[in-house]
């Protein structure tokens, strides 16, 4: 290719501006659990994130660059992640990350990155710590998802004023920022709004067991019960709610989103209602068109961290766009000015924190299905 093109160079000046030299490339990394507990977030975030690369290589890379990548499973432990972060940055030398998924994987991932100098971006990481920590901005650290109290105080509100519920019990994992922060924002919210917090219990991240927990909320008197973990914790919890015969309305966050919600709970999480970060019947033609995508490549609906991965990915590749260039600190100060980014969750513009406004969707879990209810604005 190189010796075609000096010839051709040599014979036709005016046509050398015409032929390609070997193309520039950029590495990012994506940090993702495909494995552990949480495997079915990180197979949707993988899926989605690869269909943004692939889009943007057709249409010749992003800033006339290729862009190509590395893939790190993080097993959903904070641990593991730190390690798979120092790896993308001191050996795959990476000029940005997507990543990582949960909250208690990218908050050690951000301090590693903020270290490094790397812009990252993680698509569904909503506790507050993971770009602000003790009143320091992380500014090298981003979202595309709204952050926990946002959907904390979300949650509270449609409890207490559209279910009209005045009695709530909150079960949380004590080892899990995502758990506990959102579980406090609910709890000071609907006390807020003239509710009573009847029962605060926590239990730990190896927990599956939850007997004499849910023995406490059916004697507190609980109308309502908010639990803020992820599919597999919330399945086996509203399960044993349903064996101790405890009929109480089951609330929670975005991490109750996963096909495997209903196949590990049944019925027993039947009319519940949860906040979410976009709905696939959401009839926007934004929407439409996505899931049509994703329905055609890998045979089944996106979930929402698949979606927000996707409208992630390419926001980052926006950032990499409008810095023109695969330095670092370019693509963060890009990133940094972004507003009114339009992808399939919605329009969101990032704060000074890196956070994203952008509405929340409710869900709700009818006849083993998501039903989309309404959006939320900030």
């Amino acid at each position: 290719m190189k010796r075609a093109a000096l010839v051709l160079a040599v014979l036709f000046p005016a046509l050398a501006a015409a032929v390609p030299s070997q193309a520039k490339e950029i590495m990012i990394g994506l940090i993702t659990p495909l494995s552990g507990d949480v495997k079915t977030y990180g197979e949707s975030v993988r899926n989605s994130f690869l269909i943004a690369v692939e889009e943007a290589n057709a249409k010749g890379g992003v800033a006339g660059m290729k862009i190509t990548y590395v893939i790190q499973d993080d097993k959903n432990d904070a641990t593991e992640a730190a390690n798979v972060a120092n790896l993308l940055v001191n050996q795959h030398r990476v000029k940005a990350i997507v990543g990582a998924v949960t909250s208690k994987a990218t908050i050690p991932v951000s301090d590693i990155i903020q270290a490094a100098k790397i812009p990252t971006l993680t698509p569904t990481a909503t506790n507050p710590k993971v770009t602000v920590a003790d009143g320091k901005r992380k500014d090298y650290m981003f979202r595309s998802c709204f952050i926990d109290p946002f959907q904390g105080m979300v949650m509270a509100k449609f409890s207490r004023e559209t279910l009209k519920k005045k009695r709530a019990a909150i079960l949380f994992d004590a080892s899990n920022d995502y758990s506990k922060g959102t579980a406090e924002v609910f709890r000071d919210g609907f006390r807020k709004l003239g509710g009573t917090s009847v029962a605060f219990e926590a239990y730990g991240k190896d927990d599956v067991d939850f007997s004499a927990l849910l023995t406490k909320v059916k004697a507190s008197g609980a109308d309502v019960m908010f639990l803020p973990d992820y599919y597999n914790k919330v399945g086996l919890i509203a399960k044993q709610a349903q064996e101790k015969g405890l009929k109480v309305q089951l609330v929670g966050p975005d991490g109750w989103d996963s096909p495997d919600l209903v196949k590990i709970a049944g019925s027993a999480i039947e009319g519940g209602y949860f906040s979410n970060h976009y709905s696939p019947d959401d009839r926007r033609p934004e929407v439409v068109a996505w899931v049509k995508k994703y329905k055609e490549k890998h045979g089944q609906v996106p979930d929402a961290l698949g979606t927000l991965a996707y409208d992630g990915t390419k926001l980052l590749l926006e950032a990499i766009r409008k810095a023109g260039s695969d330095d670092p600190r370019k693509i963060r100060d890009a990133l940094a000015s972004i507003r009114d980014f339009h992808g399939v969750t919605g329009k969101s513009t990032l704060d000074r924190n890196g956070d994203s406004v952008k509405s929340a969707a409710i869900v709700k879990i009818e006849g083993g299905r998501q039903k989309f209810v309404k959006m939320v604005n900030p």
